[in-house]
């Protein structure tokens, strides 16, 4: 039986700072036995995770963290994978699509960082040291390897928050398209952090298909999750708990530390009843 569980994850792959490897080892150092992958709009972390996993005796659940638009506020929906599905051509060639896009996108911010702020970044050097789908911290690392005496914190806060001359928009779909993409691979669907939403009423979005809430959250206040709770158990969805792992920076305060928060052995046999279910 899992007694301690993290389902929102960020490897390399992505815009964590950790191999799918090194994120299972630390993870296991953290006494997480079951745990999910869940990458920026990219499954390509999946499988090394769920084989170090195995080395390591805790099971990976592949999953992805998907970027979607409502009313223009970003809205993130985790997926976790009941089967090969998302495996399917069509299926990776969306995300493909979307990883194309993000480069696009970290070039015209890195070029609108010079224009607006007087940053000069080395676009071809972040994207190297990106190694997969590049994102604002990725940006935000090449500012600081540049020389520039910010911290990240800083630097999303004060240069490239999204009402930032320098922002460009990810391409997204809407929530109600997401979630038909992500039923057609088979997979649990959950409502990310909804304490970060800010201009969206979270009530309001159960009227989409979500499986569930990510109610436990890394940032969370006790009154956050005692909310958000309630609010499933209103609705009838699952619970789930991540701490939206990304790296180990003392300075990030955007993210939560592995395993600083979980489902207990109760909340995961509840998960797995769902997700282990045709």
């Amino acid at each position: 039986m899992y007694k301690k569980g993290d389902f929102h994850l960020h490897t390399n792959e992505s815009d964590g700072k950790l191999s799918p490897r090194q994120l299972v080892n630390l993870a296991k150092e953290n006494q997480i036995d079951i745990m999910a992958v869940t990458d920026h709009d990219t499954t390509k972390g999946v499988q090394n995770a769920i084989d170090e996993g195995k080395k390591q005796g805790i099971r990976v659940i592949p999953g992805i963290e998907l970027s979607t638009l409502h009313e223009g506020e970003s809205i993130h929906i985790l997926a976790y994978f009941k089967d090969e599905s998302f495996r399917k051509t069509s299926f990776q060639n969306f995300l493909e699509e979307m990883t194309n896009y993000r480069v696009k996108r970290a070039i015209k911010i890195v070029e609108n960082l010079d224009k607006f702020f007087n940053i000069k970044v080395d676009y071809k050097k972040m994207l190297d040291n990106a190694e997969g789908v590049v994102a604002r911290p990725h940006i935000a690392r090449a500012i600081i390897d540049a020389g520039y005496p910010y911290t990240i914190d800083y630097i999303f806060k004060h240069i490239i928050h999204s009402e930032s001359p320098a922002y460009i928009p990810n391409k997204k779909l809407g929530i109600a398209e997401g979630i038909e993409f992500l039923r057609s691979v088979n997979s649990v669907i959950v409502l990310a952090h909804p304490v970060l939403i800010r201009k969206s009423n979270v009530e309001d979005l159960m009227k989409f298909d979500f499986d569930g809430i990510e109610a436990i959250y890394g940032l969370n206040s006790p009154q956050d999750t005692e909310r958000l709770v309630n609010l499933a158990n209103k609705y009838n969805k699952l619970i789930t708990a991540g701490s939206d792992f990304h790296n180990d920076d003392a300075d990030d305060t955007k993210h939560g530390t592995i395993g600083c928060v979980s489902l207990d052995q109760d909340g995961i046999s509840k998960f797995l009843n769902i997700y282990e279910s045709k």
